[in-house]
């Protein structure tokens, strides 16, 4: 059997992690984050492919190509999490289980960011638990694929 295989996705300014607002988003980077999600993904016996875009289109791109590749998503939308009807029609074509996970806690920020449309696809919701919630989305996602 093969090992499932997970999209870690994430929206735009997440390429900035580490250097963008650390008093909010803290100090680690993306290459960080992918690098823990991995070794934790071996523990769990799944793999990941984490990847970044700064544009919508190549976000709804990605999750069609994880259609045919992927057994579950993760996905930090960022400030398309907000906006973006076409990331949610996308995720809703996507079969298997998905995760939305926020670096900061959206709810206590500005009143814009209280509302997201991915929320209404996901399977479970992850905010305000720094970079430590890809690692907890990845432990949920190993019970959602048992």
């Amino acid at each position: 059997m093969a090992t499932p295989m997970i999209e870690i996705l994430n929206g735009p300014n997440l390429n900035l992690l580490g250097q963008r607002q650390p008093e909010i988003y803290g100090h680690e980077t993306l290459d960080d984050v992918a690098r823990a999600c991995g070794q934790l993904a071996q523990e769990l016996g799944l793999q990941t492919q984490c990847r970044q875009s700064n544009h919508e289109g190549a976000l709804v791109d990605m999750i069609h190509d994880a259609r045919l590749a992927a057994q579950g998503i993760i996905i930090n939308p960022a400030a398309y999490t907000h906006t973006s009807i076409a990331i949610l029609d996308a995720l809703n074509t996507f079969e298997g289980p998905v995760i939305e996970v926020h670096i900061s806690n959206i709810h206590k920020r500005e009143a814009f960011r209280h509302h997201s449309y991915v929320s209404t696809r996901a399977d479970a919701v992850i905010a305000g638990c720094g970079t430590q919630g890809y690692l907890l989305a990845l432990r949920h996602m190993a019970l959602l694929l048992g």
